[in-house]
């Protein structure tokens, strides 16, 4: 049975992604970040196996190499998080969060098992948004890391060519997560973070995000949505390099990609109410 490591896959996408590989015959080494989380991937006769693995701490990353099979057919670089706020009010150390889970701890898992990975002629995912190449307003944090890891993505593609190892991105939209079922308590609290100055200023933003969120919740997809198009990932093949998850994400990446880019700047402001 060919085997993957997938991250973050205590909930959410990442759990959904873990239980449709095991499904498939896949052997699944399943990173979660604390013992107590991923409960719901069932027992290991299901072909999941918990891995303690959070993807910022270099100890749990230099345990995958006593974790993990020789061999890895996979990899599925899903755990992230997302911070929201206008640019202005984000802080520096929350940037560097930011930044320090969606991209410099996906790296460091990909650096740690690429000798597995190349001894199996395996695959590489990386799981991004649409934001990654469509930015939204107030998510601005979350976008700049998604481009890094499309970036790194698309460098990752090239590099590992000659070991015949396929690196893919995939890409949802608005999915049912928890991070989605919670946003407007998220962006209430990001907004009580925010100074007194900055709430004045950036009051329409807010209130126009708030709006259009709740638009947007209703048309959210499941989470095996993505999970689907991360199989397909794995298992075509010839994977593309970029996989649009689910038909709204496929409308937004491209609405962003042909119309002009000040075209799109307003089609954001509008949506959010601002003039």
């Amino acid at each position: 049975m060919p085997s993957v490591l997938v991250t973050g896959a205590g909930r959410g996408i990442g759990e959904a992604i873990a239980l449709r590989l095991a499904c498939a015959g896949w052997t699944v080494f399943a990173g979660v970040r604390e013992e107590i989380t991923g409960e719901g991937l069932g027992r290991e006769d299901r072909g999941i196996t918990r891995v303690l693995l959070d993807i910022t701490d270099e100890a749990h990353v230099a345990a995958l190499a006593d974790n993990l099979p020789d061999r890895l057919d996979a990899l599925v670089n899903n755990a992230g998080i997302g911070v929201l706020g206008p640019i202005e009010t984000v802080s520096v150390p929350d940037l560097r969060r930011q930044f320090e889970v969606n991209l410099f701890g996906q790296v460091a898992v990909t650096q740690a098992v690429l000798p597995q990975i190349r001894t199996g002629g395996g695959r590489i995912v990386f799981i991004s948004s649409t934001g990654g190449r469509a930015p939204v307003p107030m998510e601005g944090a979350y976008c700049a890391s998604k481009f890094a890891v499309e970036a790194v993505a698309d460098v990752l593609r090239v590099e590992l060519r000659p070991w015949h190892i396929d690196v893919s991105v995939v890409e949802p939209g608005p999915t049912d997560t928890g991070p989605w079922q919670q946003i407007q308590p998220l962006l209430h609290a990001m907004e009580q973070g925010m100074t007194a100055n900055h709430r004045e200023l950036y009051a329409q933003h807010i209130s126009g995000m708030l709006k259009l969120v709740s638009t947007l919740q209703a048309r959210t997809v499941p989470p095996d949505v993505v999970a689907r198009v991360v199989e397909q990932a794995l298992t075509a093949r010839r994977p593309r390099a970029r996989y649009a998850a689910g038909a709204q994400a496929r409308a937004m990446v491209t609405m962003n990609t042909v119309l002009p880019t000040r075209l799109n700047d307003a089609i954001g402001a509008r949506l959010l109410g601002l003039r």
